[in-house]
């Protein structure tokens, strides 16, 4: 008799929780879309596990994530600029993130830190996770998705059940993963500028504003210039949607993120785009962001840039050698800077 193959979450570093695309199409019934807050992440991660793009995965914070394989070996795939690390009967080693691993029965996966950005997706070859209203994503608030349809977040000792894994075939690695993106975070004014002094929107695009210690799965809490309203700080509660910067009273700007509510009272000064949203949302209390305008049909076009450049990363995807090296990646890496050949008079660097 076959053992059950499972994947025990020793702990689950700051929040762990299940996500995938999201619960689409109840936002008129008062239900979050929720989902994964980076979509290129998640969807990087299940190509490297060799899973459908929009499977459910497990995004984590800030590292601290510790899983075990019990009853089989588990393949999984981090997606992120992380130090990863694996247990196993030889010590412990450190695993360079953007690629896959198969691990034994007994051996040990752990997310030490993050470099930049604090989001990280895990894929997970045989997870399969009941939908609740079409999907896996946990939204804790309401008690909907996740492991066991409860709406909970990933907690030590809890065991994912994972089905029989067809042919893995070879790990795979993303050789040339995406670089930080340091330019502004562009938005869409409106929907609600009217509702906000001339100078308002000049503020929000002239200067830096710092992340607070308020940002989690539901909204981001901003610091800096005050936006000034031009008459009464609330409006009849109308649709938010992910991205919308809300301004209370106080003038300081909340952007609101996956698990946000589908309605709000607070005037809306604009919208971050689409393809922008995820870098937001991975920047850690106390980093500093600036924003930028754009228009509606450039936001747009900037949307399919980003599914044009995501696309060309999954395809760079390729499998790792059998024995889990990658030495393309090495030579490629000028490991040694400033070697010369010793015929060359000129003493040109060879990399």
């Amino acid at each position: 008799m076959s053992t059950q193959t499972e994947l025990e979450i020793v702990t689950p570093g700051a929040f762990a929780s299940i996500q995938d695309e999201g619960r689409r199409g109840f936002r008129r019934i008062g239900v979050p879309w929720a989902g994964a807050l980076d979509r290129r992440l998640m969807r990087i991660a299940n190509a490297l596990a060799g899973r459908p793009e929009d499977a459910p995965v497990i995004e984590c914070f800030d590292g601290g994530l510790h899983v075990v394989a019990h009853g089989g070996a588990v393949k999984l795939a981090v997606a992120g600029d992380a130090v990863v690390e694996v247990d196993g009967p030889e010590g412990r080693r450190q695993l360079a993130p953007w690629r896959s691993v198969t691990i034994a029965a007994g051996e040990a996966l752990r997310i030490r830190k993050m470099g930049s950005g604090r989001i990280a997706m895990v894929a997970v070859a045989g997870l399969e996770v009941a939908p609740v209203m079409g999907s896996a994503s946990t939204y804790v608030r309401a008690g909907l998705g996740g492991a066991d349809g409860s709406g909970r977040a990933l907690a030590a000792g809890m065991r994912l059940a994972l089905a029989e894994a067809d042919a893995w075939g070879s790990d795979r690695v993303l050789t040339q993963p995406p670089e930080p993106d340091p330019r502004p975070i562009r938005l869409v004014p409106g929907p609600q500028a009217d509702h906000f002094s001339a100078a308002a929107l000049e503020a929000l695009v002239g200067g830096d504003y710092r992340v607070t210690a308020e940002a989690d799965r539901m909204g981001v809490r901003l610091e800096g210039a005050k936006l000034e309203h031009s008459g009464a700080a609330d409006i009849v509660s109308d649709a938010t949607v992910p991205g919308s910067i809300q301004v209370p009273g106080a003038g300081q700007p909340i952007v609101l993120l996956a698990d946000a509510q589908t309605a709000g009272g607070y005037p809306k000064i604009a919208t971050v785009i689409g393809a922008d949203l995820g870098r937001l949302a991975a920047l850690r209390p106390g980093q500093t962001l600036r924003f930028a305008t754009v228009t509606a049909a450039e936001g747009a076009q900037l949307a399919r840039a980003e599914e044009a450049e995501t696309r060309a990363l999954i395809t760079a995807i390729r499998p790792l050698p059998a024995d889990g090296i990658d030495l393309l990646a090495l030579y490629t890496g000028n490991l040694v800077d400033g070697v010369v050949h010793a015929l060359d008079t000129e003493f040109r660097p060879l990399y």
